[in-house]
């Protein structure tokens, strides 16, 4: 008989920094939520201390499944004036807005996570060439292959960082608002969830292409186009 091969622990680590200490209930452990977070975007916000004054940067990000990387030109010059300083990144995606019957009960359904951690300057230029990729891959599935790929000088001008996915909190909110069973339900006021989806427009040719210039089909599958 063959001996079965456990699963793979699914469940995030919970450290000082990650624990729910508000909201609990939309708190998570699972390993899961945060790739789908993780996932479903291609922006993230760095929080990071420059020069002694705490900046947040937007910038893009690919992960893959155990590291996250991310630009981060501005986070380089910090890695190295303090070398082992703790970064956060944050992704979040909004999906509607929660209207209650009281100001008080307002809320927003969302899903969020948070990675902590020491990130890591990425010298060597085939690992750099294989988070480029990531990142690529994660905004525009089909790029990489698809455009020309960057060259030793702009490898060498382009920062990138690496932070593991080993530290991280995940809280997602769903659902209706929670003043249905209380005194505000006796109001009559309209009360419920304004849904938010996000959609890709029609691609936009840059004005100087060739008349005749294809929409490549993995663009046009983003759309929902047919591909020229």
């Amino acid at each position: 008989m063959t001996a079965s091969i456990p699963a793979p622990d699914r469940t995030l680590a919970e450290t000082d920094r990650t624990r729910h200490r508000r909201l609990r209930a939309q708190g998570s452990l699972d390993r899961d939520a945060l790739d789908a977070i993780l996932a479903a975007g291609f922006v993230c916000h760095l929080g990071v201390t420059v020069d002694g004054t705490v900046r947040v940067f937007p910038t893009v990000y690919g992960s893959d499944g155990t590291t996250l990387y991310f630009h981060g030109s501005v986070a380089s010059r910090s890695l190295v004036s303090s070398p082992g300083a703790d970064v956060c990144v944050t992704v979040t995606h909004v999906d509607g807005l929660v209207l209650a019957r009281s100001v008080f009960e307002h809320s927003v359904n969302y899903r969020s996570a948070m990675i902590y951690g020491v990130p890591r300057l990425i010298t060597d230029d085939e690992e750099k060439l294989a988070g480029l990729r990531c990142l690529t891959e994660q905004s525009a599935p089909g790029q990489w292959q698809y455009v020309r790929r960057p060259h030793r000088k702009e490898l060498a001008a382009t920062s990138l960082l690496a932070l593991a996915l080993d530290e991280a909190s995940v809280k997602i909110r769903t659902g209706a608002p929670d003043d249905g069973d209380g005194p505000d339900a006796q109001l009559g006021l309209w009360a419920g969830v304004l849904p938010l989806h996000t959609t890709w427009g029609a691609p936009q040719p840059d004005p100087v292409l060739e008349a005749d210039t294809p929409v490549p089909p993995h663009i046009a599958a983003r759309t929902g186009t047919p591909a020229s």
